[in-house]
């Protein structure tokens, strides 16, 4: 029989009404959830583990790692086949795409939650759990890398975002598409991603901020993040890479510091290039000493560079791997 392990952490799918705090709040057990899909995969044993039980809002680096580097101590047992991590989708894609960076096993990661809390009739939860199991147990999901699963549909790690607030369809992947879907009983693979050499790191760079970027922005919150102790920055830049002469000027401050400068697009969809000059171009951006990330969110991209520098990577590493990564 094939053994998955669910190891919960929390989040909508954990989470039912409180009437002592007069709204919802994280408290269904690991043990309660499985319970809850019973017989829905009969030809799979189910072990559950809890690991914390929060909302991912209040997840921090740190605490994710944890999870990941449990998820990888798992995965080496042998009679391990995957592991299911039922977690809040605020943060999701945040964790799944750590998982995908840092987990080195072929086994499935698979991530899943719900929109809907317990305590709804019609909650999503069960079904996205039973879901994620079986794929979790397919042959057809080793060497995907970390997934997300919602909805039926399947997701890469890398390319999966929270499109909706409430929606229970609130997983895409934008121009990539969905690896594939649950059909019943069936795992339907359509499309494999190209599989990356995992980093391997026993640490991670908690010291890395996220700024986007909006018409006239300055160069205030630059230099305030790189004179309070960042290690990294991540810029969410206009369109294929763009920012303002104000933002250029901060962000060379910044890469004269020692700190590493990665540009994303604010736009959902698409690669940047450094294509123009003019004072903030991407060109001037670039020669400002900042990297380029392809089309990896702005989000991501913050956890490529806590993994890389958490692995004490150079900068000359770090360019190597993020070229390699945001292809």
């Amino acid at each position: 029989m094939t053994r998955i392990v669910v190891l919960a952490t929390g989040g909508t799918i954990a989470s039912r009404f409180s009437q002592h705090h007069g709204a919802v709040i994280a408290g269904v057990s690991a043990e309660e959830l499985v319970r809850g899909i019973e017989g829905f995969a009969p030809s799979v044993e189910i072990v559950a583990e809890q690991f914390c039980n929060v909302g991912s809002f209040l997840f921090t680096l740190d605490l994710a790692f944890g999870i990941v580097l449990r998820v990888d101590e798992l995965l080496k047992n042998a009679d391990v086949a995957g592991v299911v991590v039922t977690c809040g989708t605020d943060t999701m894609e945040e964790i799944a795409y750590l998982a995908d960076l840092v987990v080195a096993s072929e086994k499935p990661v698979v991530f899943t939650g719900a929109q809907r809390h317990a305590g709804y009739p019609d909650s999503d939860g069960p079904r996205n759990l039973n879901a994620a199991i079986l794929v979790a147990a397919s042959e057809a999901a080793k060497g995907l890398g970390a997934l997300i699963v919602f909805e039926d549909e399947i997701h890469a790690a890398r390319d999966a975002t929270k499109v909706h607030a409430s929606r229970v369809g609130t997983f895409a992947s934008g121009e990539h598409g969905k690896l594939g879907e649950v059909d019943g009983s069936e795992v339907i693979v359509s499309r494999r991603t190209v599989r990356r050499r995992a980093i391997p790191t026993d640490a991670i760079e908690a010291r890395i901020d996220l700024v986007k970027l909006c018409m006239g922005a300055d160069g205030r919150f630059i230099d305030y993040v790189a004179e309070t102790g960042s290690k990294g920055i991540v810029i969410e830049a206009f369109g294929r890479g763009n920012a303002t002469l104000a933002v250029t000027e901060a962000v060379r401050r910044a890469a004269d510091r020692g700190l590493v400068v990665a540009v994303s697009s604010r736009s959902p969809q698409g690669r940047i290039a450094p294509t123009y000059t003019g004072g903030g171009g991407g060109h001037d951006l670039m020669n400002a000493g900042a990297l380029f990330v392809g089309d990896l969110s702005g989000v991501k991209t913050r956890i490529l560079l806590a993994v890389l520098l958490g692995a004490g990577q150079s900068k000359a590493q770090i360019k190597e791997t993020v070229a390699r990564h945001a292809d």
